[in-house]
């Protein structure tokens, strides 16, 4: 058989609860839901670090935070850290990445390893976005899921037939600020959207670090993101509830319009390559770089350890290997990608990429057995007090049946985070009993020695990816590569504008 083809196809920001494949109460994904119906669906795929450069990093590398130098949205990644792209094309793949790269502002830190790349410069523009390539900048006109999607197909169509490929489609959409194409604007009419069950959660039992994110769609969710004046009656505290009904149709309608196109486009290229004979050796996989708020618990945006957050959706097609309506409840990380990837084209992981802290999966996807899969991730959020949304950094540890985390206080002189420090708290989780992640029993003496079990697996994992826990003022600083530091004060000034009109 000659070497399987890659696609991976990454959203940005896309929460599997809004994937009909995953039992969406919210829309519909009827192409997404064709690739989880000719493959695989994954349910228990988790990010190290919920926010966008830090996954995008741990994917490419197949390692954590503080091995490839992105703790944040701030940091550049280590190129001395070689990348699966690195190892495919040293291997003989054509290698191609199209949309946001987000791994550099500006295009300082330019895609590495790829024979064809035309990205977004930051967080990149949804309508006639500028674009990086090799020739410099230039605008291109359309709208940006199009625009990826036309660089991925034009670039296929260009392949000599006997050559192997991966391709990377990195889509915008449905990152903030949710601008939709004109064709879906019909769709999510505002009040028909179900508000989740914990919209109006209190998060009484939640650690006081936690109760003061600025991710609330009630008062942190600004004029620049509802693109609408709010009426005047709904100010104030008396009419909270009232604002955060109003926002949410409209913030739910443009992120799933938004959605909508990216369904639209993924149909278009799984179309493609039915049509070029390509699909059944080439392996599809549909994610996004971490999951998101859709109002869960009255929050927008990611950063913390809740399963909306950290829960990445993953759809895999191959239909030379993967059996057709397939599932897995494997636990997984980002981490684990590269290696799976480089395994899945004949290259040993462990030799070629050395660095690595990840494990294919490959045997998973034939539906196999393993007897020694990991019956836990670890997670760790850098950012702490973070000038966006205040996010307490935090670590912590997750299993099919529990969530210890471990909010530890401190910024540790990450870029972008705060210098304030804080007293420690922890919570834990019952997932079986409390799967909404409701109630923090990380106090209650009839979880004291299943805390203090997960306490002991929390430093295996930590020693296990060689992760310096926090020990208080004296816990050494990990050295991060440079940041934009004109572009992190143009942030902190928007956001403070933002706050101010909403």
């Amino acid at each position: 058989m000659p070497k399987p083809n890659i696609i991976f196809i990454m959203s940005d920001d896309h929460a599997a609860h809004a994937i009909s494949a995953y039992g969406s109460r919210v829309n519909s994904t009827p192409h997404l839901d064709r690739i989880a119906d000719q493959g695989m669906r994954m349910d228990a795929v988790y990010c190290t670090n919920s926010i966008c450069s830090p996954s995008r990093a741990s994917i490419l590398t197949g390692t954590y935070s503080h091995v490839n130098g992105v703790s944040s949205i701030w940091t550049e990644m280590d190129y001395r850290v070689p990348t699966f792209i690195d190892v495919l094309h040293d291997s003989g793949y054509r290698t191609a990445m199209f949309g946001k790269w987000h791994l550099g502002e500006e295009g300082v830190s330019r895609p590495r390893g790829f024979d064809a790349w035309k990205v977004f410069p930051g967080q990149g523009d949804y309508v006639d976005p500028q674009m990086i390539d090799e020739d410099g900048v230039s605008t291109v006109e359309g709208y940006a899921t199009d625009i990826v999607t036309d660089l991925s197909l034009e670039w296929i169509d260009g392949l000599d037939d006997d050559e192997p490929f991966c391709m990377m489609v990195h889509h915008k959409a449905p990152h903030r600020p949710w601008v939709p194409d004109t064709k879906h604007s019909h769709l999510y009419a505002d009040g028909t959207i179900p508000e989740p069950e914990t919209f109006f959660d209190d998060n009484a039992s939640r650690s006081k670090a936690v109760r003061g994110v600025h991710m609330t769609i009630a008062d942190d969710m600004g004029g620049d993101d509802l693109k609408i004046a709010m009426p005047e009656e709904l100010r104030g505290p008396e009419n909270r509830e009232a604002r955060m009904r109003w926002k949410y149709q409209i913030y739910m309608r443009d992120y799933l319009q938004c959605i909508q196109s990216i369904d639209d486009n993924v149909g278009r290229l799984l179309d493609h390559l039915e049509e070029k004979g390509l699909a059944e050796n080439t392996l599809v996989v549909y994610t996004s770089d971490q999951g998101f708020f859709l109002g869960d618990h009255g929050w927008f945006d990611k950063r913390l350890m809740y399963d909306q957050s950290l829960q990445m959706p993953m759809l895999m097609r191959w239909p030379a290997v993967i059996e057709a309506g397939s599932r897995s409840e494997a636990i997984i990380t980002n981490v684990d990608f590269a290696a799976t990837f480089l395994d899945i084209c004949g290259v040993d992981a462990t030799q070629a990429l050395p660095t690595s802290q990840g494990r294919s999966f490959l045997p998973l996807l034939r539906g196999e057995e393993v007897a020694d899969w990991p019956d836990a991730m670890y997670y760790r959020y850098w950012e702490h007090d973070d000038p966006i949304h205040a996010a307490p950094a935090h670590y912590g540890i997750r299993t099919d049946s529990y969530k210890l985390l471990y909010f530890y206080g401190a910024g540790l002189g990450v870029p972008g985070a705060s210098d304030e420090v804080y007293e420690p708290e922890w919570e834990l989780y019952d997932l079986k009993a409390d799967p909404e992640e409701m109630r923090n029993v990380a106090a209650d003496p009839a979880y004291a020695q299943i805390k203090a079990d997960l306490e002991v697996t929390l430093a295996e994992y930590q020693q296990r990816y060689d992760d310096e826990p926090y020990r208080g003022p004296s816990t050494p600083r990990p050295e991060w590569g440079p940041y934009d530091h004109e572009m992190f004060g143009r942030l902190q000034a928007y956001v403070a504008s933002t706050r101010s009109a909403s």
